[in-house]
């Protein structure tokens, strides 16, 4: 079954409103997990009203969905809401897990905000478990659509220095995770869902090149990007986090694409 906005949905489809708190808790009945990934994209320039939807599109939705599951009986064995690696802000160098407190900063206050927006299922006593996103590897979208143009043309490079880390996971082993978090009872609370080995981005810059036979050796200016893109410059593309998937790897979970000219291989058809 899957919620839509639509006005008229039909089918496995079921409408909601998460603005307005519209959504009829007949419709989940007998529901056996509940998976909520929504979320306004954070890659647009952060206006004032932009950064507003960012927040209320993953906060209203969770509450919403969260106040309903946590009210039906039976209720759903398993709930699982995204929230992203932005939790953390701006790390540098360190190796962070999901022991590590929430960071500074706007991603990271949207993140703790939206799992905090669960609390309603967690006290109804249904394990409620938080994917910590970090960026997913899809040529059909995400940062790695947004790089291949120049990286194809020859004219791609890092980041300003380029030692910003960038925690990577392949789109195949998404889907993977999210389904062994489903089947998996020891697993809840937050999750990172992120490769073993993180990248800075200079290095992601050389492996991707290496993958397209192109070269990679141009640099993206700081001061440029803060034009175009203000404060989600500073946040987003010129910090960075050194994530490591504790709970997946503890819990038994193996990633088919650990290394990142693997998993580049693998979406870009290279292999």
């Amino acid at each position: 079954m899957r919620l839509t906005r639509a006005s008229a949905p039909g089918g496995d489809t079921v409408a909601w409103d998460p603005a307005r708190g519209v959504l009829d808790p007949a419709a989940l009945a007998d529901v056996d997990a509940v998976v909520h990934l929504a979320g306004a994209p954070v890659d647009e320039r952060w206006t004032v009203a932009r950064k507003r939807v960012i927040l209320s599109s993953r906060v209203d939705g969770t509450s919403l969905l969260a106040r309903v599951v946590g009210a039906l009986s039976p209720s759903p064995r398993v709930f699982v809401s995204a929230s992203a690696i932005g939790y953390y802000g701006d790390r540098g160098d360190d190796i962070v897990d999901e022991s590590a407190p929430a960071g500074s900063g706007f991603l990271a206050t949207v993140a703790e905000a939206w799992e905090n927006a669960a609390a309603p299922a967690r006290d109804a006593g249904i394990r409620t478990a938080h994917p910590r996103f970090g960026i997913v590897l899809s040529r059909a979208g995400g940062a790695l659509a947004k790089l291949l143009p120049p990286f194809e043309l020859g004219a791609g490079g890092k980041i300003a220095q380029g030692t910003q880390w960038m925690s990577w996971i392949a789109r195949d082993d998404v889907v993977r995770a999210l389904c062994f978090i489903l089947a998996t009872d020891a697993l809840h609370g937050p999750i990172n869902l992120t490769a073993p080995n993180p990248a800075t981005n200079a290095d992601f810059a050389k492996a991707l090149g290496h993958v397209l036979h192109r070269p990679s050796v141009a640099t993206v200016p700081a001061f440029a990007l803060r034009l175009m893109y203000g404060e989600l410059a500073d946040e987003a593309l010129l910090a960075g986090q050194r994530v490591l998937p504790t709970a997946l790897t503890t819990a038994g979970f193996t990633f088919l694409y650990p290394t990142l000219d693997a998993a580049l291989r693998h979406e870009l058809g290279r292999e």
